[in-house]
């Protein structure tokens, strides 16, 4: 095992008890046993759902239940120390974390997702097991994916959770240049929908967001054609800018207007993929559905495969996810970072070091 001379013996990492607080833990710095590697963390961003379900509120249950551990599940890093048994990832290797360490064996597992694995022995970075917002991180070699040297660490972190589900349901519903396209909800994964629809080849996305900072983001960025705040007047317009609806869309809002907005706008035979967390929708299913042969995916962050292929595309397609993070702070700015990214007014924010 390599080790890093550097690595004092100690380090505080942040913790969420709820109420919109964020505490500090005193712990040992890791060593990495069989198969696990020690990755000193150099960026490591706040998703939605550590806002919506620990830092308000530990509103979890089974797969989002917080197990009072250090926060902080989309890391990338330099490998500092590797365990016994390793054979894919070495000392020096930049990474991004695939925040789910699954049981390896169930069918989900073997599939690559890890996100869906049956096993006890599933845990989140961030939420049953130690995360990524702390100075290193214990990792398993097999969620280490590792990061092109055209990308930064925070182009890293940012495909590690946000950008691999806006993948993912975009190779769900299969976009082309054929497809003009509705992202509901611009937080940070609806800006990478909406960015990353463009190496697919869409000409035209459409946005929605009830934030006028968000939507005013989308369009200084480029990602997005034309964006509205979801009101009653919406759905006309985004008929209007698409010539009678658009063929593909995706719900990032996770709210039953966002998502019932994403159905209505529909062509016939047009495809819905949903990846906000959390809410309820209710809707007319014959009419909006049914008669107009619709297919509506869940969608639910990606595999192995799929984020690693990512990583390759955004070099490909000489796009950089790093371009949607608005704020950028030292790990111990972490409670102002919190705060920034709980407004709902922000892209994505991410806690870096040198």
């Amino acid at each position: 095992m390599a080790v890093d001379p550097d690595s004092p013996d100690t380090m505080r990492g942040v913790i969420l008890p709820g109420d919109r607080r964020v505490e500090w833990r005193e712990v040992p710095v890791p060593t990495p046993g069989p198969r696990q590697v020690l990755v000193r963390v150099r960026a490591s961003s706040i998703c939605g759902s550590d806002i919506r379900a620990i830092y308000r509120e530990h509103l979890g249950s089974g797969a989002e239940a917080y197990q009072n551990v250090i926060a902080g599940h989309e890391p990338a890093g330099e490998v500092v120390a590797v365990g016994e048994g390793t054979r894919r990832i070495r000392v020096g290797d930049r990474v991004a974390v695939y925040h789910i360490a699954g049981c390896g064996v169930c069918d989900e597992c073997r599939r690559g997702y890890m996100i869906g694995c049956h096993g006890e022995t599933r845990a989140a970075y961030g939420w049953q097991r130690d995360g990524g917002h702390a100075p290193y991180l214990l990792a398993e070699e097999v969620t280490c994916i590792p990061l092109p040297d055209e990308l930064s660490f925070v182009d890293g972190a940012s495909a590690a959770c946000s950008g691999g589900t806006a993948y993912e349901a975009l190779l769900r519903l299969a976009v082309s240049g054929r497809d003009r396209l509705l992202v509901t909800g611009l937080g940070p994964v609806g800006l990478a929908l909406a960015m990353l629809a463009r190496g697919f080849g869409v000409p035209l996305v459409l946005g929605t967001d009830p934030s006028p900072e968000r939507r005013a983001l989308a369009l200084r960025l480029g990602v997005v054609d034309e964006a509205w705040d979801g009101g009653d007047e919406t759905l006309a317009r985004i008929r209007d800018a698409s010539g009678g609806g658009v063929e593909a869309s995706v719900d990032a809002s996770g709210s039953a207007a966002g998502r019932r907005l994403a159905v209505e706008a529909l062509r016939g035979w047009g495809r819905c993929a949903w990846v906000g967390e959390g809410g309820t929708v209710e809707l007319p299913v014959s009419p909006l559905v049914i008669h107009k042969q619709l297919t509506i995916h869940g969608s639910w962050v990606t595999s192995l495969a799929n984020m690693a292929e990512l990583l390759g595309r955004l070099v490909r397609w000489d796009l950089r996810l790093e371009h949607l993070v608005t704020h950028r702070l030292p790990l111990d700015r972490a409670e102002e970072a919190y705060r920034m990214a709980d407004t709902g007014a922000a892209g994505k924010v991410c806690l870096v070091s040198d």
